[in-house]
């Protein structure tokens, strides 16, 4: 009797173990954040860094370039960071020589210490629409893939470049997706075909702040609505960035690249805004992007690529004073400069610890009420 209570008692712990670990996952996916650094009271990259690491739970970040003092600073921090090559300097990486001397300077000094997993060549370089850079986009990724793989970092570090929805010609409905007639065989056939060879993603910035117009609000920021049916696969869409993905996923299927991964290197939305603008504000932004965490980590996927999870980087870590253009471009941050949240979505790492905390003595106490049962039962 005593040994099967005992057995018992150790199946019960088992089973109440495994029923908190499918009833409560774990919270850290692989989040993202785009550290833009377009201001003049940010605080210093190391106090950025041990920030990050100790307080949230962002695991990966982009950087807009590859600042020396912001590389040194995420050593021996594990968090994944994606590095930039400024649209300018493309043309130059047509030489192999200068992609070996760009990645000796630039990288190869940082490495292993800091955790580089991808570099991009530009930024949105279609949408440039300068003739010079978008021929030698390609060319410059190939040669910088090829500098890597010299250094025997190609397994580590992919190549990849980050595209605006301007790339599409069609997008409503999704599976209509289309990309814009002479980029499609000329520029985007060719650098898929690269992604899908050195196995990196094909990178999008969709914003559904761009797309929302005041009747498509609730839609756009993942709001219950009745959704929207695509007529051709009958699927109905329940938010405007599953749309968003899916149009580029139908285009890329155009080409015959389904099978190359997307990643959403930025979307946001911004808690401040000129008077004029609606669904502009702190509750609307924390809306968004606390929606939107739990929708790309969720599993779910979208209507045309459902069951995963979707890399991404919110856009950004900080308000940029700095930044030209109208109110909203200078608030985008999920924090100030002084590193508290502009508002919370669950980012903060003691909330979650809190909560992590509350989820085990509830565990714990239902293991006791249990064994007690099971005591009172046997005794």
């Amino acid at each position: 009797m005593e040994k099967s209570f005992y057995s018992l008692c150790g199946s019960m712990l088992t089973a109440l173990l495994l029923l908190e670990s499918t009833l409560l996952p774990g919270v850290e996916g692989d989040l993202g954040v785009n550290y833009g650094t377009l201001a003049d009271d940010l605080p210093p990259p190391t106090k950025v860094a041990h920030f990050l690491v100790e307080s949230t739970i962002i695991n990966r970040v982009r950087l807009f370039d590859t600042n020396t003092e912001v590389l040194e600073a995420f050593a021996n921090t594990g968090i994944a960071l994606t590095v930039t090559v400024p649209n300018d300097q493309i043309p130059q990486l047509t030489k192999l020589s200068y992609a070996e001397e760009w990645l000796e300077a630039n990288i190869q000094p940082y490495v292993p210490a800091t955790n580089i997993i991808r570099i991009l060549v530009g930024n949105e370089v279609l949408s440039t629409a300068n003739k010079l850079l978008i021929a030698n986009l390609v060319p410059a990724m190939e040669n910088l893939h090829t500098a890597l793989v010299e250094a025997s970092l190609d397994t580590k570090i992919k190549v990849s470049t980050p595209h605006s929805l301007g790339i599409l010609s069609n997008s409503s409905p999704p599976s209509t997706g289309k990309f814009r007639q002479g980029y499609d065989i000329h520029v985007l056939k060719p650098l898929l075909s690269f992604l899908r060879d050195t196995n990196s993603p094909f990178m999008i910035n969709p914003y559904p702040f761009f797309g929302f117009s005041e009747d498509t609000l609730d839609y756009a920021l993942f709001r219950p609505t009745s959704g929207v049916e695509d007529e051709n696969t009958k699927l109905v869409y329940t938010n405007m960035l599953d749309e968003q993905i899916d149009a580029v996923f139908s285009a890329m299927k155009l080409l015959g690249f389904a099978d190359v991964d997307i990643v959403i290197a930025e979307t946001g939305w911004p808690s401040k805004g000129d008077t004029s603008q609606i669904g502009v504000d702190e509750e609307a932004a924390a809306e968004y992007n606390g929606n939107l965490m739990k929708h790309v980590m969720s599993g779910a996927g979208t209507p045309l690529l459902p069951n995963r999870t979707i890399e991404t980087y919110i856009f950004s870590l900080f308000n940029e004073n700095l930044k030209p253009g109208p109110t909203c471009e200078r608030n985008f941050g999920l924090f100030q400069p002084n590193m508290t949240p502009v508002y919370d979505i669950g980012i903060i790492r003691s909330t979650v610890a809190a909560a992590a905390t509350s989820n085990h003595h509830l565990t714990y106490l239902l293991i006791v009420s249990v064994g007690l049962h099971i005591l009172n039962n046997h005794g």
